[in-house]
C-alpha cells in the first residue's frame, strides 16, 4: 500500500481527499511542530515510515538530488492552482502516481500530466 506525507505548502483537505481514496496519508499538521516542522523532521518522519513526500517545496527536490533524502519524492510543480484543480489533477493521476512509484523514487506531477524522474 502506498503512504504519504504530504507537506506544509499542501491543503490539509487534499491529503483527506486522498486518503478518501485507500492511501495511507498523513499531513505535517498531525507532526509534533505541525506545519511549523523542520524539513529534517519531514525527512525523518518520511522516512521511518516508509512515505513518500508530497510536497511544492525545492527544498526537498535539492535534499533529494543531493543526498537521495527523502527516500522517495512527489514534486507537484503546478504553479499557481486553485485547490480544487489541483485535487482532481491528483485524483485523477492517483493510480499512475502509484505505478509509478512502484519502480521509481522521484516523480513529478504538473499541469501537463506526469514526469517521472527516476
Amino acid at each position: 500500500m502506498m503512504k504519504m506525507l504530504f507537506d506544509a505548502h499542501l491543503p490539509r483537505r487534499l491529503a483527506r481527499l486522498v486518503a478518501d481514496q485507500g492511501i495511507d496519508v498523513r499531513h505535517t499538521l498531525s507532526l509534533a511542530e505541525g506545519n511549523a516542522s523542520s524539513d529534517e523532521l519531514v525527512l525523518s518522519v518520511a522516512d521511518l515510515e516508509q512515505r513518500i513526500v508530497v510536497t511544492k517545496d525545492s527544498d526537498f527536490v535539492d535534499s533529494y538530488l543531493l543526498q537521495h533524502k527523502p527516500q522517495r519524492l512527489l514534486l507537484i510543480s503546478t504553479g499557481n492552482i486553485h485547490n480544487q484543480a489541483l485535487a482532481t489533477l491528483l485524483l485523477d493521476y492517483l493510480p499512475n502516481i502509484e505505478q509509478a512509484f512502484l519502480d521509481n523514487t522521484f516523480v513529478e506531477l504538473s499541469k501537463q500530466g506526469l514526469v517521472v524522474h527516476g
